[in-house]
């Protein structure tokens, strides 16, 4: 099962992800963001907001209650749309 190890923001609501396969992905939030009318995203939008994020259960998250999240597959994948 694949797994995110390690989470970096590296600018421009993009994170470099480390997967437990050591595969490193650049992935780009930016799109998804601005084309997701849920307000629950709205203050993600926000970069000092974004940037909250952190690892658990080898998946990256937003939010106490998990705000925001994506299918790990999907971030493996690059593959996150609005």
């Amino acid at each position: 099962m694949i797994s995110i190890k390690e989470a970096k923001y590296i600018g421009a609501f993009k994170l470099e992800l480390l997967f437990n396969d050591n595969k490193t992905n650049v992935v780009d939030f930016s799109f998804f963001l601005q084309n997701h009318s849920h307000p629950q995203y709205n203050k993600y939008k926000k970069e000092e907001h974004f940037k909250k994020f952190f690892v658990e259960n080898g998946n990256v998250v937003w939010g106490k209650n998990w705000d925001m999240i994506f299918p790990v597959y999907d971030l493996y994948k690059r593959a996150v749309k609005a």
